[in-house]
């Protein structure tokens, strides 16, 4: 019998599933920072040893994680079948049938592909303080700037700090004493970079969009973030949970002749540094969910907004509830909590088999419905692109 080809398997999958495609938990290790052991995993998963730990799962995921070591395709979601056998990647399917997944327009107008990654973040430790370059500079070595958003879960144990350091002090720009940081990154030796710094508290219910080329160092509370299909940054902080970090993070994605003939003054260029020393930066920043219209069988809240670059909602549907769904395009989810049907597809949150779809354009497009049939709320996060959707805008402070 001739094998399927992946165009030939995608379309089987998706005739399938209604158009719905099940994805198995893609979880990455990172090592950095030890684990907060909130996926529910068994406690031996979190330590894998020279890969450092398991602390994050991305979803949706057509992204590979740029770690040192570890398996090819670490941080690719998996399709997987009716019987849960594991297809083929979300990247492969993309790549063989982009129309059938993203829409025939919107795959032709969106060649990057799905074009944004979201995840779920579980440190025991705060994350040290980083950047992202912005796109000139992510630029130069083929690509794409990473703009992300945060939104902390309500519910969760919040770690020892949940705090992110964001930015810098408004004196910093004001004065333009931007110097100020190299001694830190030169020496790299200390924490003490984020004396430079300001911590904000991260709220359950809550959230912060970064733009790229913002100073920011996450705290500990269990976050989902939204992203930029990227995995692109320079490192600022040396010390970290009690350790030194490789310097080489710093010039992560820094060009071999621009590390030379500038060393650790040229990532400072990545600082956009009227965003950084904002004085109103909070007000400016932080999201706070926006309430959405609904069929009345469901509440919607925006919960990442603000941008064209990617967007999110959260769904909550009571017990005994059927809430009616019809989206701009294509998106995916994870149930966080709760249980019941959508699409016609068994879900229930805290069951990583069964707890993440992918929902193509041509049924996200038409009416789907979404049922609780458990006894507490079916809470549900919902992924979308580059484009897709009008999303409320942050107002901007300026004093």
């Amino acid at each position: 019998m001739t094998e399927a080809s992946p165009r030939q398997l995608v379309e089987e999958l998706l005739n399938d599933g209604g158009g719905v495609l099940r994805l198995a938990p893609a979880f990455v290790a990172r090592d950095l920072v030890p684990p907060g052991r909130r996926f529910g995993l068994p406690e031996e998963a979190y330590d894998l040893g020279e890969r450092g730990y398991l602390c994050e799962r991305w979803l949706g995921s057509t992204t590979k994680a740029d770690n040192r070591i570890g398996p090819d395709d670490e941080g690719l979601s998996r399709i997987v079948d009716s019987s849960g056998r594991p297809r083929l990647t979300l990247r492969e399917a993309v790549a063989a049938d982009p129309a059938a997944i993203m829409g025939a327009g919107y795959a032709a107008s969106h060649p990057q592909g799905l074009g944004r990654l979201a995840k779920l973040l579980d440190y025991g430790a705060r994350i040290p303080y980083h950047i992202h370059p912005p796109q000139r500079f992510a630029e130069l070595l083929g690509r794409r700037s990473k703009d992300e958003a945060y939104y902390f879960p309500a519910g969760v144990d919040a770690g020892p700090h949940p705090e992110t350091f964001f930015g810098v002090h408004p004196w910093i720009v004001r004065e333009r004493a931007y110097d100020v940081l190299l001694p830190y990154l030169v020496d790299w030796d200390s924490n003490l970079i984020l004396r430079h710094s300001r911590a904000e508290l991260q709220v359950p219910d809550e959230g912060f969009q970064v733009p790229s080329g913002v100073l920011h160092g996450p705290g500990t509370a269990l976050t989902v973030e939204l992203q930029e299909d990227s995995d692109v940054f320079a490192m600022f902080q040396a010390l970290n949970a009690g350790r030194i970090i490789d310097k080489e993070l710093l010039f992560h994605d820094v060009r071999a002749a621009d590390r030379e003939a500038h060393g650790e003054r040229f990532p400072l260029n990545f600082v956009e540094w009227e965003l950084n020393g904002d004085p109103f930066f909070y007000e400016n920043n932080h999201l706070s969910p926006q309430r959405v219209e609904t069929d009345g069988g469901g509440e919607e809240w925006w919960i990442f907004y603000n941008t064209p670059k990617f967007s999110g909602k959260k769904l909550v549907v009571p017990p005994g509830g059927r809430h009616t769904a019809a989206e701009n395009g294509v998106y995916s989810i994870l149930v966080w909590s709760g249980s019941g049907t959508y699409c016609g597809h068994d879900v229930r949150g805290g069951d990583a088999d069964r707890d993440e779809l992918l929902v193509s354009h041509a049924a996200a497009t038409a009416a789907h419905p979404v049922e609780n049939t458990g006894d507490g709320d079916l809470v549900i996060f919902k992924f979308f692109g580059p484009d897709v959707n009008d999303t409320p805008s942050i107002r901007r402070y300026d004093g």
